[in-house]
């Protein structure tokens, strides 16, 4: 079975961290409420492929119960993940003396870093069972990505006005993506069966849909027109389904 595919839409997806990163610098001003609508966009994405998709096939490969287990299983884990290692993003970070400033976007690089190896062992195993698949996962996850560049990259260009080393941090929290797609393939490929696919699929919508509730769609709430940042989830899960529609 062919992995090179796979690895490469992780890696995509991981490095999409690089495009939030590049775009504070195309802005006049870098704004609160852009990243309050693109998390609302990127939820969209997410929430719609995990149930349209993900779940639908886990459910296909091994029946209802077992993969509602394991969707669940997924939520239990990132949860776990998100408990011991929290990474939040505070309006707050883009204000104030530049120590915190740097202080904070390392401890946010660091906690995005970590929270992205489960996503490129989604990425990983959706393209494995499908390229359609693994191609809607691998944008959904790097339009999640390109907001949480931004988040990263924000800080650091404020703190230090270094256009490189605002790159490098948003650089390095994508790469943790196809680190885990790799480890993924090194220590899971060989136990890779219908079964094991359909657990992995449904887990990676649990995954998904936490990520979106827990950590997206709060952003959305935190902007005070809250209709545009609504009408950006909307938006994505209207695009997303069309992309669906086109690669069906």
């Amino acid at each position: 079975m062919y992995y090179e595919l796979p690895l490469l839409f992780a890696f995509l997806a991981g490095i999409s961290t690089l495009i939030g990163g590049a775009l504070i610098f195309l802005l006049k001003k870098t704004k609160f409420r852009y990243l309050c609508i693109s998390f609302g966009f990127s939820a969209g994405v997410m929430i719609f492929i995990s149930f349209a998709e993900l779940l639908t096939q886990g459910i296909k490969n091994i029946g209802f119960l077992y993969a509602t287990l394991a969707f669940f299983g997924g939520i239990l884990i990132i949860y776990l993940i998100d408990v011991l290692i929290p990474h939040i993003y505070e309006e707050e970070s883009y204000e104030g003396k530049k120590g915190k400033l740097k202080r904070t976007a390392i401890l946010l690089m660091l906690g995005i870093t970590i929270h992205n190896f489960p996503e490129g062992i989604a990425v990983f195993f959706s393209s494995v069972s499908n390229t359609k698949l693994g191609i809607l996962v691998a944008l959904a996850i790097a339009m999640h990505n390109i907001p949480e560049g931004i988040a990263v990259s924000m800080p650091i260009f404020y703190a230090s006005k270094s256009k490189k080393k605002a790159l490098m941090y948003s650089f390095l929290s994508g790469i943790a993506e196809p680190i885990g797609a790799v480890l993924s393939f090194l220590f899971l490929y060989n136990f890779l069966n219908q079964f094991f696919l359909g657990l992995i699929l449904s887990a990676v919508a649990g995954i998904m849909v936490f990520i979106s509730f827990d950590e997206l769609l709060p952003y959305v709430y935190k902007h005070k027109n809250q209709h545009f940042s609504i009408l950006g989830l909307f938006l994505g899960m209207f695009i997303i389904s069309i992309s669906i529609y086109l690669l069906s």
